[in-house]
This record gives C-alpha cells, structure tokens and sequence, in this order.
C-alpha cells in the first residue's frame, strides 16, 4: 500500500508541474525525485515511463524528462498520387476472402488451408530443428534451388506419370513420356509467386490469356497484375471443352492457358485422360502453353492427381506443385517444372525477383518430404479428408437439398455449392457471418460475371464437430434471403 501511495503522490506532483509549465520545459532529475519522495529509481521509472505512453512527457537519454511538445493534427495530402499512378491493374476486391478475411471466432469454412490437426506437425518441427543445425541456415542456395529438393520433385513427377501411364486406357495412352530431369525444376516460393514469374515471363503486358471459369481467385489477379487480358471458358464438372479453347486461342490471339486439370479450386473437378489428350492436341496445334497448377496433388480422396506434364515432351506444359497447403503454411516452398527457353525465361524473372528460396526452408523441406513418416502420414491424409468431405455433405444436402452440391469432389479440400439466381451471394456470407460462419462467395472464383449464384466452403479447417452448426447457420441465413 504504501509503494501505490508514493507512486500516486509521486504522479500527482508531476502532472502538476506539466500543467503549470510549457512544453519544453525541463522536470526534475530522477535522484531529486527520489529524494524529496523516498522512492525508488524504480518507482520514478514506473511513473515518468506512465506519463510518457499518455503522451504528456517526452525522455531525452542523457538530457532528462521535459514537458511534452503539443501533438497537432495533420492532414496529409495524397491527391497528387491519383494522377501519378494512373489506372490500377487491380482492386482491393481483387484478393478474395479466402486471405482477406479474418474472422477468428467463426467457423471458418473460408480459408484455403488444412487445419493443424491435417499436417504432418512432428515430422516439420523436427525438420526445422535439423535444418537449422545444418549448413542450410548460413549458405546461399543455388538459384534455381537445392539439387536434392528439385531431384525429388522431378522424380515425383515421373513416378505419377509412370503410374498414370499404365493405368490409363485409351487411345495414345503412354505413347509420350516426358523424362523429367532436376535440371527442369525451379524451387520456387510457393505457386501464387510463380504464377506472377510465368505470366511476366510467356506474356506481354496486353496480351490475352485463357483461363477455366470458375478458377482460382489467386491466378485471376496475378494475370490481371501482369497486364494480361483474361479469357474465360466455362468449366464444370469436367474440362472445358477443346472445341471452345481452341476457338478461344483463335480469336483472342492467346498463346497461355491456365488450368488446374486435377481437383480444380473451387469445383473439386478431375479432368479424364480422354480430355486431357484432347485439350493438349489444341496446345500443340496452337503452338501454346498451357500452365497446369496441381495446387491439391497431395489432397486426392476418391482418386490420385493427374499431372498433364507426363503426356508432353516438347515443353507445352508448365507444371506447379506446392508444398505450402500440405506440408505447412510456414512452408512456401514449390516447384515448377518447365523445358525449353520458357524455363530459362521464368528462372530469370524469378532470379530477378527473389534471387534465391531459403536454403532452411527448402532443407527442411527435402527432410520432410523423404522421411517414411511423409507416406504414411498421406495415407492417414486420405482417409481424414473423406470422413470431412462426407460428413459436411451430409449436413449441408439435409439442410438444403440434395441438388445444393454441384458435385461430390473426388478431391481436394472444398465443397461448391449453388444457390437459386436471385440468391445475392455476397449477401450470404455477411449474413452468415454476423451469425457466426465463415463461407467464400462464389463470385470470386470467376474472371467473369458469374453465371449463378454459388459458395466455396472448405471441411479441412478447425472444428468438424462444428459442421452440423455451420450448415443450419447457412440454411438459416438462406432462409433470410428476400
């Protein structure tokens, strides 16, 4: 009681003086505080630090403690940027509430990233432990990333493709294997980055690129970002019809098409091998690219993922995989895997652009993704994902109808759901926020005008004892549509 009694008087004494003296004005030392109130250097510490954080002294290392100088009110003028800048590329709406959403006491069915309980968290800690010890966490990387890292993801991409190649039948079935090589890898910072290098890098500013609607948001801003003008080709349950990307490459001029063939954000669709073939064919006889984002290679569920890049030797596909969703949002860490003068161009767009990756960063992820932990940890991956596809299904088919899905995806990690046209799905996601639930509008998946109304809702977040809950909130707030 009486160290408050002293800090009290003590700060009474103070304001005083603030009050009766002008700004500048200098207070008495500390050690003649001390004295005329035996207090402690600590205690005048504690309450000139107090006065300073309200603002009214200001402390001058080895001057002493003065009367604070009033604060006015400015008003900065940044009109003369509007002019200076000119048009923007995009706008703030451009990042979709996927990211730009923060509602932490809600269900959140929002985000595009799997919850802790998902992600192989022993195998990353101890990963970075070890890669920290290691040379890793003081050498600079090569450019193009470390030769273990890019060996594993090129061998990767030829065991899928070996696999898809004996298991598919049809016509031309295994008539092209690729044979990727290390030297056809760059270790990039995550998919979102090389998009950005890859259209800077095939494309000029104005020229047109097409693009599957709905897509995903992140890719529909890069492409705008880079000057690119978008082509949209409907997309449903299945691939774009190769009728109309071909018509598309015709009219518009475009030599890029980005797609994501298997477990597409936000549809959960799987192109075939049959629609596969058919749509390279198009790429070939348009002398064109086609940029396949295999974002949720290690989310398949009823089926595996199926990289194009295995059908195509003469460097037609451009092929991302990231480890980020997977391994550990901490982890932006992915590869993108090109041949030819393409992959010389994007190295040196990515080179300029963040000269290297994290040699840590991408140590630890070679350690993560080679220990025998990693396999096992997908097989349990698997079966997590389905017991959360089919129990949010269930929910939101009993609450709404059984035709509220488009689809029952066979991977991934989002449902899309469809609503009657005049349903405003922005609409929908306020109002089931403000009742607790965090949902995506549909709208930003299309590089369009959509043709419906729809909502992406993610089953890996937090919380699947909850799933129940969010669909009554949804079918509440549906209820509440005019």
């Amino acid at each position: 009681m009486q160290q408050d009694s002293t800090d009290a008087r003590l700060e009474r004494h103070l304001r005083r003086l603030i009050a009766a003296s002008g700004s500048g004005a200098r207070l008495p030392a500390t050690r003649t505080l001390v004295a005329d109130f035996s207090a402690s250097p600590l205690t005048v510490q504690r309450v000139v630090q107090r006065l300073a954080q309200a603002g009214l002294v200001e402390t001058r290392p080895g001057a002493g403690t003065f009367v604070a100088r009033p604060r006015t009110l400015t008003r900065s003028d940044f009109s003369w940027q509007t002019t200076a800048l000119g048009a923007a590329r995009n706008s703030a709406q451009a990042v979709g509430a996927a990211m730009a959403l923060n509602a932490p006491d809600a269900i959140a069915m929002h985000s595009g990233y799997p919850a802790e309980d998902l992600l192989p968290v022993r195998l990353v800690r101890s990963a970075l432990r070890r890669a920290a010890r290691g040379p890793a966490s003081l050498d600079r990387p090569p450019v193009a990333g470390l030769r273990d890292l890019r060996t594993w993801f090129a061998n990767e991409a030829n065991r899928v493709n070996e696999t898809t190649r004996v298991n598919d039948v049809g016509a031309g079935a295994g008539a092209r294997a690729s044979g990727i090589s290390s030297d056809d890898v760059i270790i990039v910072p995550g998919s979102q980055s090389a998009l950005t290098s890859i259209f800077r890098a095939l494309a000029q500013p104005g020229d047109a690129i097409v693009m599957e609607s709905p897509t995903y948001w992140g890719a529909i801003a890069a492409a705008r970002q880079a000057g690119l003008v978008i082509v949209p080709i409907a997309r449903g349950a299945s691939a774009p019809a190769a009728e109309a990307l071909d018509e598309a490459f015709a009219t518009s001029g475009a030599r890029l098409f980005y797609a994501q063939p298997s477990f597409a954000n936000p549809t959960g669709a799987l192109w075939t091998p049959a629609e596969t073939r058919a749509i390279l064919d198009v790429v070939r006889a348009r002398n064109a690219f086609v940029i396949d984002d295999d974002w949720a290679h290690d989310f398949g569920i009823e089926a595996d993922s199926r990289p194009i890049i295995g059908d195509d030797t003469d460097g037609h596909v451009v092929y991302l995989r990231s480890l980020t969703k997977s391994v550990s949002s901490a982890f932006r860490v992915g590869a993108l895997i090109a041949r030819g003068p393409a992959l010389a161009r994007i190295q040196v767009d990515r080179t300029v652009t963040d000269l290297y990756i994290s040699g840590t960063l991408q140590a630890a992820a070679v350690d993560v993704v080679t220990d025998p932990g990693w396999r096992s940890h997908l097989v349990r991956l698997r079966s997590q994902l389905r017991q959360r596809r089919d129990s949010l299904a269930g929910f939101v088919t009993a609450r709404l109808g059984p035709d509220a899905l488009t689809s029952l995806p066979l991977g991934g990690l989002n449902l899309w759901v469809q609503f009657g046209d005049r349903v405003d799905a922005r609409a929908l996601a306020a109002r089931c926020l403000a009742a607790g639930l965090a949902v995506a509008p549909g709208a930003d998946w299309f590089p369009t005008e959509p043709p419906g109304s729809f909502l992406r809702l993610n089953f890996s977040g937090p919380r699947p004892d909850r799933f129940e809950e969010a669909a009554s909130i949804l079918a509440g707030a549906l209820a509440e549509a005019p």
